[in-house]
């Protein structure tokens, strides 16, 4: 059996993306090649990591980026599943928002 010590208490986006790019291999990728409508349902961290893959995100470059929650994000794939464009489905000023609300997660409020 599994004993509580061997399990993270975190989990750095490096071991999310391992953790997430089989799936995007094994599970999605298949499902879109055969011209299926994918929806992803996620955990932030776990929707960072595949921007991360998918958008080619430096290390550093994540670290900025904050992705807005339950506002979905919508990508666009060429042939070779390669993005062509990405967008959210919300206004920009609603998206605006919700990237701040993310963005002061965790921040102190006075």
């Amino acid at each position: 059996s599994l004993h509580l010590n061997c399990i993270p208490v975190t989990e750095c986006l490096k071991d999310t993306v391992e953790r997430v790019l089989p799936c995007w291999f094994d599970c999605i990728v298949p499902d879109i090649k055969a011209c299926k409508r994918v929806v992803i349902a996620a955990h932030g961290n776990s929707i960072r990591a595949l921007v991360k893959f998918l958008d080619n995100v430096s290390d550093k470059d994540i670290l900025e980026l904050n992705i807005p929650t339950g506002i979905p994000l919508v990508y666009e794939l060429d042939a070779n599943l390669k993005p062509i464009k990405h967008y959210y489905l919300a206004d920009e000023a609603t998206v605006a928002a919700a990237i701040s609300r993310v963005a002061n997660q965790g921040k102190k409020q006075n």
